[in-house]
């Protein structure tokens, strides 16, 4: 069976567009080899920056001869109707066959559709693939129609069996298919010619290319560390910067360069940050304080001086990006001096955040508030959680920030330790963005655990109050994550505490709000306080689009008092429900997104759902112990069993309580007991609630679910010895109110109804 070796030469690939592009010709190619009929046993994509390669193994020689018998009209149908049916199947008249069922006699066409040769399929599939290639972004050239990411020069396709290579007939735009390619563009220009894959590969190899991508990586990554370690220094890990370089050289010659000393007092994370956006530097730092003190490019070529030219105009221009990041660092130290970091965040008020929710001081002074109400939930101090929350984003006033926003949090801590705050306080700057997706870590300090959550509860809450939800796919605010990183900071900081009460304090905190700021604006337009609230603006949010209003009177900080002087907004605020609409429907977001974690922690959903209809559910961390335990439990045959039983014990009692229009919720007495096992499950049951009922109340969830796992013994032996509905209408009651207590008991742990089975 033949191989095959396809390459598409071209200039420079983007990195970013590479890996893609060699998945999709892997898959369009051979998808469309198995539509046509041929199979194959394996296939393999690479790519460089100049060429993308796919090599097949094992594809067959031509695809099978196809036979078909197609039904026809009836015998006797009009004549239309038959000239139809020949036209569909190039027949004619006398080359129809005449079959017979229960239904009458109809024609038949047996159809014969002969295989086709290998190559002939393989070059169809190429011309389609070729000039239907899903590049995100793709151009013309010259005066030919063919677009493709870079001018396309030459097309390998080669089909190799045991006989030689064959050159698979192609042309695309006058681009002739063949069986040559070149080397690197500078150390092996010329043209070779070559014969099957592994003589491809060979051939690249000696004409100073590297052909997959992963072993690239490799090399560079390997030589790195080597070199480092001659220096006594560690890599900064970066496997994304590690992917686009291997994606940007054919030949990776790794150099290592100095930083100048004027940029060594740095923040590492602004040296790291500023090399990777602009040079495609790795960095190179010292093992005990973490200082960057190197950098790493990675050259496309060997040269005659070792790289020391490449090196020398590295270092040059990485010098000038530097002096710009020196340059915002010193200017924003500055200005921490001068005005401080509260002072740096005034300037937000000048930042919109969203046109409905005001700005991002109007919101910081909302989070402010509720990391007040937060912290004595999480263990913090209410004063120090607010002037944490004060300062939390004032760096996105920086130059810094402005020019690299992914050091937002990270640069808020250095300036907030310069501005003389507490270590606490300042880490709060940056771990109140966490967690920022399923493998961040969570924060831990009490203060930024509180400025965490009252960030991703104001959002929240804010987003619901103007009704901007996530919808299917659509989450254009993240607000499924912010849901997501509220439950990972309550479950994994055992935060205790109502959800449901937070989420309708944060919802009041900005409503009042907006009542103060409409206030502000009817008395900056001279309209009268009673005029901003209930009646002239009504959330219409006209004052957000005053400019003048926003820079002269929204920078007055944000006062309760004043919202509350007003008779007339204090009434409005009063009266409006949509904090507790808010509340209750967020907390529902809450319970969706929390199935999904505990999901993916192994927790049934029926298990969710069966705590989720216990009290307390609004606290996070109250519901994940009862569900991890009752999970628990029902991994055991015990446990497992013991809710047939109880299933058992409700139908039959269920059925009863209709039938008889009664509800059997009392009197159940061992003295009517008539059977060992009835008396045994009397005793079982009261030791079983003795356990129970302690264990709830200090909401020791496992001892509870284990108590009540000890049921399923005498549950079983009990429905195996006794009949429930007897003739003696006194034992019936007495069975049917024992039930009750099967039921009422083990509701008290879980809501057992709603497990599946």
């Amino acid at each position: 069976m033949p191989d095959v070796l396809i390459e598409l030469f071209s200039e420079e690939i983007p990195a970013r567009m590479q890996t893609r592009a060699a998945e999709d010709l892997r898959k369009l190619v051979t998808d469309g080899l198995v539509e046509g009929g041929l199979h194959y046993a394996h296939a393999r994509a690479f790519s460089t920056p100049r060429r993308l390669v796919l090599a097949i193994e094992g594809l067959s020689l031509e695809s099978p001869t196809q036979r078909e018998e197609r039904k026809g009209p009836k015998v006797g149908a009009p004549e239309k109707a038959l000239e139809g049916f020949l036209r569909s199947t190039g027949l004619s008249m006398d080359q129809l066959h005449t079959h017979e069922d229960k239904k009458g006699a109809f024609y038949v066409a047996h159809l014969t559709k002969p295989g086709r040769p290998a190559p002939q399929i393989l070059s169809e599939v190429l011309d389609k693939t070729i000039r239907n290639f899903p590049w995100p972004k793709a151009m013309r050239w010259g005066s030919g129609s063919l677009r493709w990411v870079r001018p396309l020069h030459s097309i390998i396709a080669l089909m190799v069996t045991e006989a030689g290579a064959e050159v698979v007939p192609l042309d695309i735009d006058g681009i002739v298919a063949g069986n040559t390619t070149r080397g690197h563009r500078f150390m092996a220009p010329g043209a070779f010619e070559v014969s099957n894959f592994d003589d491809y590969a060979a051939k690249l190899k000696r004409a100073f290319v590297v052909l997959d991508a992963t072993e690239r990586a490799d090399i560079i990554e390997h030589e790195i560390r080597n070199q480092a370690f001659a220096l006594g220094l560690e890599l900064v890990e970066d496997k994304g910067l590690l992917a686009e370089v291997a994606g940007l050289v054919e030949w990776p010659v790794v150099l290592v360069g100095e930083i100048g000393a004027d940029f060594l007092s740095l923040p590492p994370e602004v040296l790291q940050t500023s090399m990777r956006e602009h040079q495609k530097f790795f960095s190179l730092r010292k093992p005990g304080n973490g200082q960057i003190v190197r950098f790493v490019t990675v050259a496309n070529r060997e040269t005659a001086d070792n790289g020391a030219t490449i090196l020398q105009g590295n270092q040059k221009v990485l010098a000038a990006r530097l002096s710009d990041a020196k340059f915002f660092w010193e200017n924003d130290l500055r200005e921490v001096a001068n005005v401080g970091l509260s002072g740096m965040a005034e300037g937000l008020a000048n930042v919109t955040f969203h046109n409905k929710l005001g700005s991002q001081k109007a919101r910081i002074d909302r989070i402010c508030a509720l990391a007040r109400e937060i912290a004595p939930l999480v263990g913090a101090d209410p004063d120090p959680a607010e002037t944490a929350a004060r300062i939390a984003k004032a760096d996105l006033q920086s130059a810094m920030v402005g020019e690299f926003p992914e050091l937002q949090g990270t640069m808020g801590v250095y300036y907030a330790k310069a501005d003389g705050q507490p270590d606490a306080v300042a880490n709060a700057c940056k771990a109140h963005y966490q967690p920022l997706g399923p493998s961040d870590d969570v924060p831990s300090e009490p203060i930024s655990v509180a400025v965490a959550l009252a960030d991703k509860i104001d959002t929240l809450t804010g987003f619901w109050a103007i009704d901007e939800k996530p919808t299917g796919s659509k989450d254009p605010f993240a607000l499924r994550r912010a849901a997501l990183g509220v439950i990972r900071l309550v479950v994994g900081n055992g935060v205790r505490g109502s959800l449901n009460s937070l989420a309708e304090v944060a919802s009041v905190i900005a409503l009042k709000q907006l009542a103060y700021q409409k206030r502000l604006y009817a008395e900056f337009r001279g309209e009268g306080a009673g005029d901003g609230a209930a009646g002239g603006f009504n959330f219409d949010h006209k004052y957000l689009e005053d400019s003048t209003f926003q820079l002269h009177v929204l920078r007055v900080p944000y006062r309760e008092e004043e919202v509350l002087a007003s008779t007339d907004e204090a009434a409005w605020l009063c009266s409006y429900e949509k904090p507790a609409i808010v509340s209750a429907d967020l907390l529902a977001f809450f319970h969706d997104r929390l199935k999904v974690y505990l999901r993916d922690q192994g927790i049934r959903h029926d298990v969710i759902d069966a705590c989720l209809a216990m009290p307390g559910n609004d606290d996070l961390t109250l519901l994940v112990n009862r569900a991890t335990a009752l999970s628990d439990v029902l991994k055991t045959d015990d446990g497992e069993n013991l809710i047939q039983g109880y299933k058992r014990a409700n139908n039959i009692l269920s059925q009863a309580e209709a039938k008889d229009g009664v509800e059997y919720s009392f009197g159940a007495d061992p003295k009517f007991a008539e059977t060992d096992e009835e008396r045994a499950l009397f005793t079982a049951l009261d030791e079983a609630e003795a356990a129970i009922a302690p264990a709830m109340a200090k909401e020791d969830f496992a001892t509870a679910m284990a108590a009540m796992a000890t049921l399923r013994a005498p549950i079983d032996a009990f429905f195996t010895a006794t009949q429930i509905n007897t003739d003696n209408a006194i034992v019936r009651r007495n069975r049917l109110n024992l039930l009750h207590r099967i039921r009422a008991i083990c509701a008290g742990v879980a809501d057992l109804t709603r497990l599946d089975g």
